[in-house]
């Protein structure tokens, strides 16, 4: 930890705190809240929560989308004077669809060293645990509240074929769902709400099966959305001999179904499952018309 002694500018702490349960913070990230001289928070009540929960002392300050551009640099000024400050969000980490950025910003303009603190982030909590391919995927964040700005802002992913990830408020779930389904089609998704809390629920499926699944009363607490990204249909010369082999192998052994072996065709070469699929019922029916010859 950098000195406090006020000769030497300080250090901004990008601090990654719980996204739901508490016990989700790190060793570092509890040092380091207890040492900073101020703590600057989005909601001082939650984050006083936090610190209590912890022991910690700290002064905690306000610094959120309605104070940002007088309060930013009031905490520069305090950098630049010695001081330490930690910034953090509700939950997750700082700068990622929340007003810390502007306030990284000045500081790294100002010359103020930046260090993170890493920790809990509901998109790389999503991504881990969607099932779908994560070598590369796009953060879209919060799309628009009305329905015809977010219809135009879904538009910029319908040839997208990385994995996608959103964040929506419970009361726009079912319009952010039924949207996304007019515009991508009616892709495989995952919808994450209360991510690592009491009552957390994971739905998975096509957007229309999530949609009818989802509770008929009112839909609460913080969700987050993973959308597959687009797949090609592939032409008859990107099914590749290997490929080919491979399924006569597995339905010549008779020891699993069409749909088992679909799904282990399509992982194992990133292919679109339907086409696989329907490729294996061919086959197989190719194969049950030899053996009765």
């Amino acid at each position: 930890m950098p000195s406090t002694s006020h000769t030497n500018p300080g250090m901004l702490f990008i601090v990654s705190t719980p996204i739901g349960n508490l016990e989700d913070i790190t060793l570092r990230a509890l040092k380091t809240l207890k040492e900073v001289d101020i703590i600057a928070a989005e909601k001082v009540s939650h984050t006083r929560g936090l610190c209590g929960h912890y022991g910690i002392k700290t002064r905690v300050v306000r610094y959120n989308q309605h104070n940002r551009n007088t309060k930013a640099p009031e905490l520069i000024g305090k950098l630049k004077r010695g001081a330490n400050i930690a910034l953090v969000t509700d939950a997750g980490t700082p700068g990622v669809s929340d007003p810390g950025t502007l306030l990284i910003s000045k500081a790294a303009q100002e010359n103020v060293r930046i260090t993170p603190i890493p920790g809990p982030s509901a998109v790389t909590g999503a991504v881990s645990i969607s099932g779908f391919p994560a070598e590369q995927f796009v953060f879209g964040g919060f799309l628009p509240p009305k329905a015809g700005k977010r219809r135009q802002a879904l538009r910029a992913f319908t040839s997208e074929h990385r994995t996608m990830v959103f964040f929506e408020a419970p009361h726009r779930l079912r319009a952010m769902l039924a949207d996304t389904k007019e515009v991508l089609g009616d892709r495989e998704i995952v919808v994450i709400r209360e991510m690592t809390k009491l009552y957390e629920q994971i739905y998975r499926g096509n957007i229309s099966d999530v949609l009818e699944n989802l509770p008929a009363d009112r839909i609460r607490g913080e969700l987050t959305l993973v959308v597959k990204g687009r797949q090609e249909k592939l032409g008859q010369d990107q099914i590749t001999a290997q490929v080919l082999e491979r399924i006569d192998k597995l339905l010549a052994e008779k020891k699993l179904s069409v749909k088992d072996i679909a799904g282990i065709i399509s992982l194992e070469r990133e292919l679109p499952y339907r086409q696989i699929y329907k490729i294996c019922l061919e086959r197989k029916t190719g194969i049950s018309s030899t053996e009765t010859q």
